[in-house]
């Protein structure tokens, strides 16, 4: 374990601005799982889907908020797995980080598919595979290049999801009260008609939860890109302050709109919640309108899972928990803040390659081998939550004894809130072993789990056996 809470200087470029990790943290979790997936969980626990998306949204947000607080005090490109390792030992830091990485190469592949397809939809005459080559050729070569490419191209596609969301509000909400052309107030009937509010009852809201929970994945990237931003404590308390209240103002807010405005019933899983509003409300074009909207979301979340992935991997290499070969950054003679210095293209390069190895499974096998490899990751999101919240415990009272002055974010309700979230993500794991489509992902990602833990386990021996160099 770490003997100081000082961070040693990254050797990476300080080209992110404050307003790039803002958007990143706003956009980080506005992806397709909301403009899609939400319709799973409106078809499970009608309107109670509000509160769905508050406790799942609850949940994130404290997690994010503990996150936040050790990464203010402590800012690394690793982010959560240097904060494992500090607080609970190497094996930690050497599981989350690999388990993480994994996550991130993954569900890549599900979204450079998911973009292409909707490409081969408006040019036919480009082969899926086609459209998949070029995301992956574009991303990797942008994130090859100066770290501020990969922020700007993240600032505007946050900003329009962030303004698709905005709009949709604006206009949802001018349509219940009846201000829209050719619509009359449309009251309480849809919340409180079909059944209620709560048409299948708690179980239906908890249903709602487990479809919905994973959604706010990808929070956790905000604080992996503060580390190569000129002032990494001050950036990443402002965005993760920032990215709260506004997140489940979007989640919550339209949710709300979509179940007063549209019978529960009407929702098919599959199918966008959102097109049904807007189509519902007389947006011509509608679906082609939202068909962008979930194009750039995906394309958003491919560039940042590759960023993500490949901090994190390089973080790895700099505690020798991944091939030293991997530390190598661009513009080694330069100084840090030069336009190519201090990127990590050998970290970029095998997380890609990694991702090409995903995308070809997906295409080729999607209902098997490439099943078995989402299963794999599917629960493990709650695993790195959960470490995160124990890293927390555990270095808070640390940072509060060693040095006080860099807690300019402090978790809420300290430590009784860390215990409630980590109550919560046992109950959401007990949940999803119980219901029959959850349980095979609960079971390949504890798989997953356990063959990283026992790798960790197996080096800690060795390590204990042999003497360190």
């Amino acid at each position: 374990m770490h003997d100081s809470l000082a961070s040693a200087p990254e050797p990476l470029s300080p080209g992110l601005k404050q307003r790039h990790l803002t958007m990143l943290g706003l956009g980080g979790v506005i992806g397709a799982g909301l403009f899609v997936g939400s319709g799973a969980g409106i078809a499970v626990a009608g309107p109670g889907i509000v509160v769905s998306y508050l406790i799942a949204g609850a949940l994130a947000m404290l997690v994010m908020r503990m996150l936040g607080e050790m990464s203010a005090a402590m800012p690394a490109s690793g982010a959560f797995s240097v904060h494992a390792e500090r607080a609970l030992g190497r094996w930690a830091g050497f599981s989350v980080g690999w388990l993480y990485w994994f996550l991130l190469v993954v569900v890549l592949a599900v979204e450079a598919t998911g973009a292409a397809q909707i490409a081969h939809g408006w040019v036919p005459g480009v082969p899926q595979w086609g459209w998949v080559l070029a995301f992956m050729v574009v991303f990797t070569l942008a994130n090859l290049a100066a770290v501020k490419n990969f922020g700007e191209f993240e600032f505007w596609f946050a900003a329009l999801k962030v303004g698709a969301i905005v709009l949709f509000l604006i206009l949802g909400t001018l349509a219940i009260v009846g201000w829209l052309p050719d619509t009359d107030p449309v009251g309480l009937a849809n919340l409180t008609g079909q059944g209620g509010f709560l048409p299948n009852g708690w179980s239906g809201v908890i249903s709602g939860v487990l479809a919905v929970v994973f959604a706010f994945g990808g929070l956790e990237v905000v604080t992996i890109a503060a580390a190569e931003s000129d002032d990494p404590a001050r950036n990443v308390a402002r965005a993760v302050r920032s990215a709260v209240w506004r997140i489940l103002l979007f989640y919550v807010g339209s949710m709300l709109v979509i179940v007063t405005l549209l019978p529960w019933t009407s929702m098919r899983p599959g199918e966008s919640p959102y097109v049904a509003v807007l189509e519902a409300i007389g947006v011509p074009a509608a679906g082609q309108i939202m068909n962008v909207v979930v194009f750039v979301a995906l394309l958003s979340a491919l560039n940042a899972n590759l960023y993500g992935s490949s901090r994190m991997v390089f973080s790895l290499a700099e505690r020798g928990e991944a091939p030293k070969g991997l530390l190598r950054v661009s513009g080694g003679g330069k100084a840090p803040g030069a336009k190519s210095a201090g990127v990590p293209r050998r970290a970029v390069l095998a997380s890609v390659a990694f991702g090409f190895v995903s995308v070809l499974l997906n295409l080729k096998w999607p209902d098997s081998v490439f099943l078995y490899m989402l299963n794999a990751v599917g629960a493990v999101l709650l695993f790195v939550w959960a470490l995160i919240a124990v890293s927390q415990l555990r270095l808070r009272r640390r940072i509060e004894r060693e040095a006080p002055e860099t807690l300019t974010l402090r978790m809420w309700g300290f430590p009784w809130l860390t215990w409630a979230a980590l109550a919560a993500m046992g109950a959401v794991l007990v949940l999803m072993l119980t219901d029959d489509a959850a349980r095979p992902q609960v079971l390949w990602s504890g798989a997953a789990t356990g063959a990283v833990l026992l790798v960790a386990w197996i080096r800690e021996l060795r390590a204990g056996r042999e003497p360190q160099t």
